[in-house]
């Protein structure tokens, strides 16, 4: 699995250089963590739980449970109240579940039109984030060999953190992964 990692900093690296023309190797873009969020309507303890294993299933990594930090009465929700989960995947389990999702998500993936790409730019920080929703978790094997369990889990959040790139630089990285068929 550093297939990803050495691929990056042997052939990508070089691509980089040559195509946007950088002075200095730095600020080459890359990937910095990629975060997955499962986050739930209701502060149901059950369904949490299953986001939670259905996590640490997929990515082999212990995950952190996100609370509510203001109360809201239209929503019904308490400060402090749990309502969902994530998990933050940086150097080795980032390049593992990246490898995952380009060889075993995406080509499961039959009606796949339009790969929805948000991007979240703050001038005053070195970062950008691209998030994506994976609608049916079930793609991923972990959790399709138990589906009665899994069944009705919500939407799968994934965002990719990179340091401060404009969006084509970030389409040209993912098209040297070999996603530009998904993009």
């Amino acid at each position: 699995m550093y297939f990803f990692e050495h691929y990056f900093q042997t052939i990508v690296k070089y691509d980089l250089i040559n195509k946007f023309k950088y002075k200095n190797i730095k600020k080459l873009p890359k990937l910095r963590k990629i975060v997955l969020n499962f986050s739930c309507k209701n502060s149901d303890t059950k369904q949490l739980a299953l986001a939670m294993t259905a996590l640490e299933l997929i990515t082999l990594q212990k995950g952190i449970l996100t609370v509510t930090k203001k109360s809201n009465v239209i929503l019904k929700l308490k400060k402090g109240e749990p309502i969902g989960c994530k998990v933050v995947l940086r150097k080795t389990n980032m390049y593992n579940f990246l490898f995952k999702i380009l060889n075993e998500i995406l080509p499961k993936i039959n009606k796949f039109k339009k790969f929805n790409i948000k991007q979240n730019r703050n001038n005053n920080s070195k970062i950008n984030t691209f998030s994506f929703k994976l609608k049916n978790t079930l793609n991923f094997l972990e959790l399709e060999k138990n589906y009665y369990i899994y069944q009705n889990l919500p939407c799968l959040n994934v965002t990719f953190v990179t340091n401060r790139i404009s969006f084509c630089e970030f389409i040209f990285l993912f098209q040297s992964f070999k996603m530009s068929s998904h993009i």
